[in-house]
């Protein structure tokens, strides 16, 4: 992995009190006030709240004028008196009046004068007493901007930048919708980080993805880092619709009535074929991540089958690649904020690491390990750098075993082959549940007991030779750690928590915004397996990721299938499981025939990720070989379904 880099942008040199650091930031008339940046020593319920309407340069709506985006601002008044400028946390989003933010699905509400009286989250109510500013922008076309969604592209992306141009004094911005009054944001000194879950986030790496000024750090949870891979891998659709039934969602009435030509754009640019397309090519942040100058604090969890971890692998080995300075927690939940599976030690730590990157306070956050994993429900571990140092890819080969249908897995070539028909009505929980007995809908691959742990990290690759029977066929492969655990049950509705009726206060309050919220537990599941990493390709794509073409019956074709990266270790006296399968059931549509497809298993193999590499994998295999395993059904998490076709909390 390339080796981390510090920021060369602005630094304190000095690591004495926090006000001397901020001193060197304001005027001499306002240093000695100055107030420390870590304590809430302004007050919230007397902050300054109000509404602007940033010109974004676009006129997505077509009627003839620039579109401007609303913008809520919540900041101190304190500091205003005193003529200091302020940092700014953002998040822009789509959900403000649609559908709402966070676990209590929480929507901005306004004054009488059309003020922000509710933002929802814990943002405003922590960080402004505590010296920031706090932005919430609706990205076109919803709540109370101009313009139209089009779903991560040129629109919901310039939506936010303008809004950091403007806060650094680069565009343009009016106190109303409609009229020609200027707002200016001298109250900021321009230092913006954006957060967010889900498309929130999204919008945060793809902001961060033009490279603009001013964007210092951003905190994506849960978010999007290509839009094709929300909807396809490698050619096969992971959703029945395309973007513009996400953006009609999301539309206010006025885009609505006025959007019409991009919702087909949006139809005409995402074929349901699986084929790459331009409308793709916009709205993959990857490819600019040469781009990004800002930090990145990127959290994740591991079992998301809403924005898969697919969307984590290639843009942290692109930030890596770049020099980023970046930072990650995986979770074992589904797409469940960190506020809602680790509250107190994650405010503490977005905490200081906005002090850090926005206030400039060496709080030593960026000498701390990289990476948080959680090993179990509430138990989490470090990593210096992740993936750790010593992390290589062994190659792992499949075979044929000494029951008819059940194969091993280890680091001999394979002989012979493999077959199994797709049946679109199962999915990786029905294989898993039945690897050490013959189906006819997978085959698996089993390896001995571990005679001691073994971790992988990082991204693994399937490679498979298969012969179809049918025009078509969807491929699915999974990594499966066989053995007892207590893990978060991420196929229940909550993810992988409860909910619970008490609260706890985070910040300040005022009678219309609260800043108590529901506390949560874990939601476990005491399981016999888990998968772990997935990965699902149409092999009429085993030409090119891009472009699909049918298939000749009787033909063999060779793909390699991405995995979703992981951090996971599979426990000594357990089995790790390669499956290799045609339709996840609830992950992945069925292709239009149900081939039977015979695996050529000497040319098939997969590329897992492990600490101490081909030998760690090689020493925690050595031992006598087992008995044949009782072929009785083992236990797990409920069958994956297609939770979201939106890609935020329930609703």
């Amino acid at each position: 992995m390339p080796k981390r880099t510090r920021f060369t942008t602005w630094r304190p040199l000095a690591t004495a009190a926090t006000a001397a650091l901020l001193a060197t930031l304001l005027t001499p008339a306002a240093a000695q006030a100055a107030p420390s940046g870590n304590e809430p020593v302004h007050s919230y319920e007397d902050a300054i709240r109000e509404a602007v309407w940033v010109d974004t340069g676009l006129d997505g709506d077509r009627d003839g004028k620039p579109d401007r985006v609303a913008v809520d601002i919540v900041r101190p008044r304190e500091t205003a008196r005193q003529g200091r400028k302020v940092p700014v946390i953002m998040d822009a989003s789509p959900y403000y009046s649609c559908c709402g933010r966070g676990n209590e699905s929480q929507k901005k509400t306004y004054d009488a004068q059309g003020r922000v009286a509710q933002m929802p989250l814990y943002y405003d109510n922590y960080f402004v007493p505590r010296g920031y500013a706090f932005v919430g922008v609706d990205l076109a076309g919803t709540n109370r901007s101009d313009g139209c969604v089009d779903v991560g592209g040129r629109s919901d992306i310039q939506s936010a930048k303008a809004v950091v141009d403007w806060l650094n004094g680069r565009a343009k911005a009016y106190t109303s919708r409609t009229g020609t009054t200027r707002a200016q944001a001298g109250w900021t000194n321009g230092r913006t980080g954006m957060i967010g879950k889900s498309w929130d986030g999204t919008i945060a790496n793809g902001v961060a993805a033009t490279g603009v000024k001013g964007l210092k750090t951003i905190v994506p949870i849960s978010a999007i880092s290509s839009w094709y891979d929300y909807y396809f891998q490698q050619g096969a659709p992971l959703y029945d619709s395309g973007p513009e039934w996400l953006s009609d969602y999301v539309d206010s009435p006025d885009a609505r009535a006025k959007c019409a030509a991009v919702q087909q754009k949006l139809v005409d640019g995402a074929p349901r074929t699986g084929d790459w397309t331009p409308l793709w090519t916009e709205r993959d942040y990857v490819k600019a991540a040469r781009k990004v100058k800002a930090s990145v604090f990127l959290v994740h969890g591991m079992q998301d089958l809403n924005v898969r971890m697919k969307h984590v692998g290639p843009w942290w080995d692109a930030l890596a690649k770049n020099g980023v300075e970046r930072k990650i927690w995986l979770s074992q939940t589904g797409h469940v904020d960190p506020f809602d599976f680790r509250r107190g030690a994650w405010v503490e730590t977005l905490h200081r690491w906005f002090d850090h990157e926005l206030m400039g306070i060496d709080n030593g956050i960026d000498r701390e390990p990289m990476a948080d994993i959680e090993r179990a429900p509430g138990q989490w571990d470090t990593s210096r750098v992740w993936p750790p140092s010593g992390t290589r890819t062994a190659t792992l080969r499949p075979d044929r075993g000494t029951q008819a249908g059940v194969g091993t897995l280890g680091l001999h070539r394979g002989h012979g082959t493999a077959s199994f028909t797709d049946d679109p009505q199962l999915s990786e929980t029905d294989w898993a549940a039945q690897i050490d007995k013959p189906t006819p809908e997978k085959a698996g691959f089993v390896t001995r007991p571990l005679t001691r742990d073994l971790r992988m990290s990082g991204s693994s690759e399937v490679t498979v030779t298969a012969t179809p029977s049918t025009p078509t066929a969807h491929l699915s492969a999974v990594l499966v750690d066989l053995g007892p655990a207590t893990i978060r049950d991420y196929a229940d509705a909550g993810e992988g928590i409860t909910t619970l009726t008490n609260r706890t206060c985070w910040g300040a309050s005022t009678p219309a915004d609260n800043s108590c919220f529901k506390e949560t537990k874990a939601k476990t599941a005491d399981v016999d397996y888990t998968v772990v990493s997935r990965g699902w390709a149409d092999l009429g794509n085993h030409a090119s990721d891009h472009k699909g073409s049918p298939l000749t019956p009787g033909k063999r074709y060779t793909i390699t299938l991405d995995l979703a990266p992981t951090d996971h270790v599979v426990p000594k006296g357990h089995r790790l499981a390669l499956i290799v399968a045609g339709t996840d059931q609830g992950l992945i549509d069925p292709p239009a025939d149900k081939p039977k497809l015979t695996l050529d298993l000497s040319r098939t193999s997969a590329r897992v990720p492990f600490t101490g590499g081909t030998a760690a994998f090689a020493r925690a295999t050595t031992g006598a070989a087992p008995a044949t395993p009782d072929a009785t059904l083992l236990d797990g998490v409920r069958e994956p379904r297609t939770i979201h076709r939106v890609p935020e909390a329930s609703q």
